[in-house]
């Protein structure tokens, strides 16, 4: 048996050290009666201060995520080119977090405190994808429960933006701070306040967050239930939704319109949510308030002051009819009357005679009404 030979090529210059071998295949040959292999294999070198360069980078991209690759060449001395391949090689290591492209590029530590990116709204886009690439990495160092809470109220959000914004854009910011994780999703579309009063043709914007906060309302139902915001409204702390100059919190299981503004903000939705990272909730123990395997989505909570402006008394049988849109689709359903001061008969009469009598499976209660509210009530129920 003629014997084998084998040949390596190593050159490696004195200020370089061997990063990596990589075999890409054996050639073989034969010369003179003798079996050759030339083995195929790539060889990448780093330099002897990469240690220094991997901590540069860890230490600075926090305050220059924008031009990370710019500081490194300064700090270094080298090209901007050279300087691109260690912030490259650390981001396939799973170091950093690359969002954007060419001069938007940004660069965030992966297991950091903050994270902000944009996406262009095109076919394709999906929420997990992006939870996954951005997000996930933010809040692997939170509980379980917390880590389950933002993937849904995330998720939730970003598809909303994809499928109902009629947007070009979708700017998103995580970040974790005073013992809080705070999530931030604007578009530049239509406005959510503004696309559900041209849907339901309502006559005051105001009204497009009494139908929203009920839940299983959506302007596209073959794609999405109109659960989304519902229950991520009480998965966390506070939810805040800003659009077409109204802001409304949901806290304190409530919804209020806020004075705040962020006039930084334009045209589209805005977004935030926040939840303490000492929260003990689980994504099932709000479902389980409100739903079941067996029927589902079956129990809402209506707070009535969002059927009228603040100024305006609730007197009318058409306020108690535009408050009742969509109500027939639950087998429970609790008006809270916090923020009411009072009532007329004939809206009363709408709601819990009118109603009912239409829709005699579905269970009817009331919570937080005021002495005058409440005996408004008692009363139309006496005449049943």
């Amino acid at each position: 048996m003629q014997g084998i030979k084998f040949f390596y090529s190593f050159i490696t210059p004195l200020f370089m050290s061997v990063w990596s071998v990589r075999w890409l295949g054996v050639y073989k040959e034969h010369i003179n009666g003798l079996q050759y292999e030339r083995r195929l294999v790539t060889i990448s070198f780093m330099s002897k201060n990469y240690s220094k360069i991997r901590d540069f980078i860890v230490k600075s991209v926090e305050s220059h995520s924008a031009d990370l690759a710019n500081e490194l060449s300064k700090n270094f001395g080298f090209s901007r080119q050279r300087a691109h391949t260690y912030i490259k090689r650390e981001t396939k290591k799973g170091t950093l977090i690359k969002v954007g492209q060419t001069r938007a590029t940004r660069y965030f530590l992966a297991g950091s405190n903050r994270v902000e990116f944009s996406e262009k709204i095109r076919p394709g886009l999906a929420e997990d994808i992006i939870w996954s690439k951005y997000v996930k990495p933010i809040v692997l160092k939170c509980s379980t429960n917390i880590q389950h809470l933002s993937a849904y109220g995330f998720t939730e959000i970003f598809n909303n933006a994809i499928d109902h914004s009629e947007g070009t854009i979708i700017y998103s910011k995580v970040e974790i701070k005073n013992n809080n994780l705070e999530v931030t999703i604007m578009d530049n579309g239509i406005g959510i306040f503004q696309k559900i009063k041209e849907a339901l043709n309502l006559e005051s914007i105001r009204e497009s967050i009494l139908h929203l906060s009920k839940g299983k309302f959506t302007t596209d139902p073959s794609k999405h239930t109109g659960e989304g915001i519902f229950f991520t409204s009480r998965m966390f702390d506070s939810f805040s939704i800003l659009s077409s100059d109204l802001f409304y919190i949901f806290q304190n299981k409530g919804w209020l319109l806020s004075p705040e503004k962020n006039e930084k903000f334009g045209k589209g939705t805005y977004i935030k949510m926040r939840i303490s990272l000492n929260s003990k909730k689980t994504p099932k123990e709000i479902f389980d308030q409100y739903a079941n395997q067996e029927i589902g989505f079956w129990k809402t909570v209506v707070a009535v002051a969002l059927s009228a402006d603040p100024s305006e008394p609730h007197i009318s049988r058409s306020q108690a009819k535009r408050l009742l849109i969509g109500l027939e689709k639950f087998k429970a359903v609790v008006f809270d009357f916090k923020g009411v001061e009072s009532v007329g008969q004939a809206f009363i009469d709408e709601v819990f005679r009118v109603f009912k009598l239409e829709h005699q499976k579905i269970d009817l209660k009331y919570v937080n009404a005021n002495e005058e509210v409440a005996s408004m009530i008692k009363r139309v129920l006496a005449t049943k």
